[in-house]
């Protein structure tokens, strides 16, 4: 386990965590904004290393991921924690549980990154490619991610990663050259709005950039909320920043359903079907998710 900057001493017998913008300063024993880092001896200890909340052999196009290796599965891998907290969260149960709670997940089950690279190889003949961190916020658990994502590569399998994109720059470096896709979550299209959901617009946008120049296969989706990223005039920005960085690069835009703090009416199709329309004025794909 590496990444160095996520571990530095402060003369106040605290610890800072350089890992996503939170950038959380902790006394000992105290827990960071993610719920799942926390610190311990001094150090910043990562509570959920090699504990899974989910595993399942999925068609990689529920990741979603379209125009990476089409028809073929992956093993997807879901842990605990996030460093957001949005209201509309579809994974709550797993995302927003802490220390306490977590035990009482009946599903969890504790793995080292060798015996999962393992699964991943008994599971080539069912047409799986790699793994995909996934389900809750991967990279909450940055170690354990690029642990086996290092492994993977040495295997010949491909790594996934599906996150919200709340990652500083220079753990994003270290983690980069071993992942093959990258399906990033774009929230809404303001600081505002990440604000009110607990992220960081530009560091998500800083996200999305870096990983398309470092080469990987990258495939944005926006969940459309009413009242945060239903917007014509949002849309238009999105899609051309993101066709500023790559035109060929696929945008989903997954329509909404009332889950667990949010209760607006599901995103009305006509809406989704027009800003479909707006962002394909820029964007070669544009893709409508949850719509069956």
């Amino acid at each position: 386990m590496s990444m160095k900057a996520s571990e530095m001493k402060s003369p106040q017998s605290t610890v800072a965590c350089a890992l996503c913008p939170h950038r959380c300063t902790l006394r000992e024993g105290t827990l960071g904004f993610c719920r799942a880092r926390k610190a311990e001896g001094g150090k910043i200890v990562p509570l959920f290393y090699g504990k899974l909340s989910s595993l399942a052999l999925d068609p990689i196009e529920k990741k979603p991921l379209l125009h990476f290796y089409p028809g073929k599965n992956i093993l997807s891998v879901g842990s605990l924690g996030c460093n957001m907290r949005c209201p509309f969260c579809q994974n709550y149960e797993i995302s927003q549980c802490d220390e306490a709670t977590a035990p009482l997940q009946p599903t969890t089950r504790k793995i080292e990154p060798e015996e999962l690279i393992k699964l991943a190889l008994q599971t080539r003949v069912e047409g799986n490619i790699g793994l995909a961190f996934t389900y809750n916020e991967p990279l909450v658990n940055f170690e354990f991610v690029l642990d086996t994502a290092k492994l993977a590569r040495d295997h010949g399998l491909e790594t996934v990663l599906v996150s919200n994109g709340q990652i500083n720059p220079e753990p994003l470096e270290e983690l980069l050259p071993y992942l093959s896709a990258l399906n990033i979550d774009l929230k809404c299209f303001s600081e505002e709005g990440y604000r009110s959901l607990g992220g960081n617009f530009q560091t998500t946008l800083n996200t999305i950039r870096k990983s398309s120049a470092s080469g990987a296969h990258v495939e944005i989706t926006s969940l459309i909320v009413p009242g945060l990223s239903d917007s014509a005039e949002a849309m238009e920005k999105e899609a051309a920043f993101l066709a500023d960085i790559n035109p060929d690069m696929p945008l989903h835009l997954s329509r909404y359903f009332p889950r667990y703090k949010a209760h607006e009416k599901a995103t009305d199709l006509t809406l989704l079907k027009e800003l479909q329309k707006i962002a394909a004025k820029k964007l070669r794909y544009v893709h409508l998710g949850n719509v069956f």
